[in-house]
């Protein structure tokens, strides 16, 4: 099971080189003009997790093989996008696709990389994207619903349970709010989901500051973060520049480099870390002579599920899920001091994956 980011933004805001640094690359073609990208890149990020090089250790693991987000660098936005403007069809094509949105803000000021509104305003630029994200999502829902009530007044049961669904994220789109907005009850959450709203994925800023304020921020990043904080959206600071430099470094060369700026880790971890937050996903563990894995779940996935992801096989014919929480593995010392100590458990179809559990599961195909 896959997940992913798309990263948007207006043109010369930093994607590339944000998503150069994350996947460190230079697929992404970082040149200083609207539209250098036109095909989304994809790259495949490993999400670090301490955890898993403790678990590695006490198993005496062979090899370790850390989760993954992948993220997909989408082509730079303009202002009449909804209605096609610049590459604002295939824009919006592809960023339907993805689970969670890194919107990348401008927020520096650099006389040599030229902004498309003619000067730095973060906020300004979050709200010409966001507002053509909603007119993309208006459009489609506006076409959209008298077919659906027609069907509905036929008795189509499927258009009946959709249409009222789609009034409410009609009703907040057309108030100006973004679909996540919208008062959409726990049993209308499926139907929601289903109508793959832009505005209704979950959505992150990604303020992009220059090399002296990575540690601080800016007055520009400080703007932007006081207004995304009114909308209840994350917000990580980062400087693109810095973080594509530390990724050509060799790994032991890092951690001096980032102190030297006064900064304790990269900006990318943070990224990835609210990228994981955003999607509500959890970690789980296999760990065996041969490998200790971290593997990726939602949060509530049940243990037939987590077992699919590791194979279809374990799913179909899942049985039961030896499990151990991280915290007494690393106690115990590993798999017979926790079954020594009854910490070992049999966890059946409905049990919820915690994140951090170990697991062995059992099936029969």
């Amino acid at each position: 099971m896959g997940f992913n980011c798309g990263i948007v933004g207006l043109p010369n805001v930093g994607k590339s080189t944000l998503f150069n640094a994350l996947t460190a690359t230079q697929a992404a073609q970082a040149a200083n003009y609207p539209f250098c990208t036109i095909e989304p890149n994809v790259g495949r990020v490993a999400v670090p997790d301490p955890r898993l090089d403790k678990l590695a250790t006490i198993a005496a693991s062979a090899k370790i093989v850390a989760t993954q987000l992948e993220f997909v660098d989408i082509a730079g936005l303009v202002k009449g996008a909804s209605k096609g403007e610049g590459l604002g069809n295939q824009f919006l094509g592809n960023i339907r696709e993805v689970d969670a949105i890194a919107h990348v803000l401008r927020c520096f000021e650099d006389s040599d990389v030229t902004h498309v509104s003619g000067n730095v305003d973060p906020v300004r630029d979050a709200e010409i994207v966001e507002t053509e994200l909603m007119l993309a999502d208006l459009d489609s829902l506006e076409k959209r619903l008298p077919n659906l009530e027609k069907r509905a007044k036929g008795g189509d049961k499927e258009a009946a349970a959709e249409a009222p669904v789609v009034k409410k994220a009609l009703d907040a789109l057309r108030e100006g709010k973004p679909a996540r907005d919208a008062e959409i009850t726990a049993e209308e959450r499926p139907v929601f989901a289903r109508l793959q709203l832009i505005t209704a994925k979950p959505m992150m800023y990604v303020l992009n500051v220059e090399e002296a304020a990575a540690a601080t921020g800016n007055a520009h990043s400080a703007k932007a973060e006081a207004w995304a904080k009114d909308r209840g959206m994350p917000c990580v600071v980062i400087s693109a520049a810095i973080e594509a430099e530390v990724a050509q470094l060799p790994l032991e060369d890092q951690g001096e480099y980032l102190a030297s700026l006064g900064l304790k880790e990269t900006g990318l971890a943070r990224v990835l870390r609210t990228g994981y937050a955003l999607l509500d996903l959890v970690t789980f563990f296999t760990v065996g002579p041969k490998e200790a894995r971290a593997w990726t779940v939602r949060r509530e996935a049940r243990a037939p599920e987590a077992a699919g992801v590791i194979h279809t096989d374990f799913e179909k014919g899942f049985i039961r899920a030896e499990t151990i929480a991280y915290d007494d593995y690393i106690a115990l010392n590993g798999e017979a001091g926790a079954r020594d100590a009854g910490k070992l458990r049999l966890e059946g179809k409905d049990y919820a994956v915690k994140d951090g559990d170990v697991f062995h599961f059992r099936f029969n195909v």
